[in-house]
């Protein structure tokens, strides 16, 4: 077993390059009387997100992640359910100010990984949308944002249809 050693010249400099990651996870029920909104996109469907806000698990999900990454706290934190304010908002701008503290610390989005968890509705219909719907808000290409889905086979709260959830991982840079 041998291992291989990697000099650099004495000469050579290095540009520093700082990388951070995060991980957000978020959980909303759902109930009847609400409309279901995912990465932005209001999708069709009998039962849609409880939540303070419009309950965008996905966006939520993007916006703890960013946050996480750079030790900013989470999304209650900045946007507290306690506050009025936040009653009903649109995601979209939640995502949009968690995007603006990233950037106010000298740091851009290299990409997003995402995963919905919900047994219905299917959405890959609306994923291309969703893609260009969060692409515009963090000003990156949508070839780099993957959003996945996947049921848990009829299994627990998802798979009764009582509970919706998305993960995101980011990569930020320094810039």
């Amino acid at each position: 077993m041998g291992f291989s050693v990697f000099l650099l010249p004495l000469n050579c400099y290095i540009w520093p390059m700082s990388f951070r990651i995060g991980q957000g996870i978020d959980f909303h029920q759902l109930v009847e009387g609400r409309d279901l909104w995912l990465g932005g996109v209001k999708i069709p469907h009998n039962k849609g997100a409880l939540g303070h806000s419009d309950a965008d698990v996905l966006l939520h999900a993007i916006c703890d992640a960013m946050l996480g990454a750079l030790s900013l706290g989470d999304i209650g934190q900045h946007f507290p359910d306690t506050d009025a304010s936040y009653k009903n908002i649109d995601s979209k701008i939640l995502l949009r100010r968690s995007y603006n503290l990233v950037r106010e610390r000298g740091y851009w989005l290299v990409n997003i990984d995402s995963t919905l968890l919900l047994q219905a509705p299917k959405i890959k219909p609306y994923v291309e949308q969703m893609r260009r719907t969060i692409a515009e808000i963090v000003h990156m290409s949508i070839d780099d944002i993957s959003i996945k889905a996947t049921t848990t086979e009829t299994l627990s709260f998802i798979g009764r249809e009582e509970g919706v959830v998305a993960t995101a991982n980011v990569l930020l840079q320094k810039y």
